[in-house]
């Protein structure tokens, strides 16, 4: 289907996407457009991640194959087309889904089992339902269960099971998405393989179109210890947006004086999917998150890699944070420190701006492969930013207007290929700190993010540079703003 991508997959179900590239290996991560410090397969395209977590000192995640990191920011893919499903039926696909060790052996398999909770697609039917399979080699090879569905309302829009397990009422919670409904449905289990219903949540925010992939997960303030719950959703085939609320382990309640607007959890235009990390070491002490960076009305258009492969490939991991802002709960993001790690030759200018624009010419010679903390501070109305991947009249436009407070990001001659639909622009409204703000900038060949503020916002987005497109300016519109900028070349993790 167009707008969901599989988790776990049986061997046979990858048809065209697990064939051999024809360009030698040497030559893999030297593509045009190829990320360089994102994970991105060796064959085939990347899907929603699944199957998130953290357990025996590695991280895990799924898409239709596995990869394990010890630091999130190097990757060991696990068999390229991944971890096989086994004795599935015929006829069936997997879709999104997650994945959780079973400890206690609370589902009769055995201490210690992987157990993927996912959604089974009937292609003749088209019925979406939710299934189990276990796993008793470190999550490798997952085997199906006899009496799948697990659960089933024999619906066609029903899809991307979250589970995890809650401690104070000791039963496993399965969050699943009622798609055109813009409902996430709640289940119980004390063995993953009889579920019951216990409550609806939504419509609630945006829901316009769909709602699919959710997430929940609980934080706890910082500053004062006060725990709340984070409901993820993925909106409209395009977003994301949350609800923080509380949760009794069998019902989600919006909190008191909760917004009405919807909360983005990326202000950009290629967020999507996201999934966090469940900690079954209990050792990790924060909330990291990961998702797909891409946009389904032109993902079947946009560029591929050599050989014709389908493109696509996750976003850094996020540091995820939970704070009160004027009254109200918000979440925030922060780039992993881990990614630190890769920064090599660097550049620094410190200066007050010009009206007009000026070349950061040090900038042109990192390629497009760069990680970027810069300080704009403004004492006086002023419209200032900086221009990203300039090359041929070519640019990604970054601006900031002190008046209207407004953050405005312009991709619209961007990309060196001809997209539909890919031109477009997206802003939000950021609040400046005694003028001063803070953008923390990742550019990786064909995309770029933008943590604004501590996290306060997030921008992510494709944009299809030309290798040599690498170009960084700096604009004025009048005197009185500063500019304080630091750029570190990244190194590839491919090396």
């Amino acid at each position: 289907m167009k707008h969901i991508l599989t988790i776990l997959l049986a061997a046979c179900s990858l048809g065209a996407t697990a064939q051999t590239p024809k360009f030698a290996m040497s030559n893999l991560y030297k593509e045009t457009y190829r990320p360089q410090y994102h994970f991105s397969p060796k064959m085939g395209r990347v899907g929603d991640p699944s199957g998130c977590l953290y357990y025996q000192n590695k991280f895990h995640m799924y898409w239709w194959g596995k990869v394990e990191s010890d630091d999130l920011v190097h990757y060991n893919e696990i068999g390229g087309v991944g971890a096989t499903m086994k004795n599935g039926p015929k006829g069936m696909g997997y879709f999104t889904g997650s994945v959780a060790v079973d400890k206690n052996n609370t589902t009769g398999w055995g201490a210690g089992t992987w157990v993927a909770a996912y959604t089974s697609y009937d292609h003749e039917s088209k019925k979406q339902s939710q299934s189990v399979s276990f796993s008793h080699d470190g999550g490798k090879t997952f085997y199906y269960y006899d009496n799948n569905p697990v659960v089933d309302l024999w619906s066609t829009e029903f899809r991307d099971p979250t589970v995890f397990w809650h401690e104070p009422t000791q039963k496993w919670v399965m969050v699943v998405a009622k798609a055109l409904e813009k409902k996430v449905k709640f289940y119980t289990s004390t063995d993953m393989k009889q579920w019951t219903w216990t409550s609806d949540f939504g419509p609630s925010g945006d829901s316009k179109r769909s709602w699919e992939c959710p997430d929940m997960f609980e934080m706890t303030l910082p500053d004062t210890g006060e725990k709340k719950w984070v409901l993820l959703v993925s909106i409209n085939w395009a977003q994301e947006q949350y609800f923080v609320g509380d949760f009794d382990g069998q019902k989600f309640t919006l909190l008191d004086g909760h917004p009405t607007e919807p909360l983005l959890v990326d202000a950009g235009l290629d967020f999507y999917a996201s999934r966090t990390f469940r900690d079954y070491d209990g050792t990790l002490g924060k909330t990291l998150s990961i998702g797909w960076v891409d946009y389904w009305d032109y993902e079947p258009t946009h560029p591929k890699l050599n050989g014709n492969r389908p493109f696509g490939f996750w976003s850094v991991p996020r540091e995820y944070n939970l704070k009160k802002v004027n009254g109200s709960y918000r979440l925030t993001q922060t780039p992993i420190e881990g990614l630190k790690t890769l920064r090599d030759k660097s550049i620094a200018v410190k200066k007050e701006m010009k009206p007009g624009k000026e070349t950061v010419q040090a900038l042109s010679a990192f390629g497009n492969t760069y990680d970027m903390e810069v300080t704009f501070d403004s004492k006086s109305d002023n419209v200032y930013g900086m221009n990203l991947c300039v090359g041929d009249g070519r640019k990604v436009a970054v601006s900031y207007d002190t008046q209207s407070q407004n953050l405005f990001i312009d991709r619209t001659h961007c990309s060196n290929v001809e997209i539909p639909l890919f031109n477009r622009q997206c802003f939000a409204n950021v609040s400046t700190e005694n003028g001063r703000l803070t953008l923390r900038v990742f550019v990786d060949k064909c995309s770029v993010e933008i943590f604004v503020n501590d996290g306060e916002k997030v921008f992510s987005m494709l944009t299809f540079a030309a290798d040599d497109q690498c170009g960084v300016e700096l604009f004025s519109q009048s005197k009185g703003t500063t500019v304080d900028l630091k750029a570190w070349q990244m190194q590839s993790i491919w090396q």
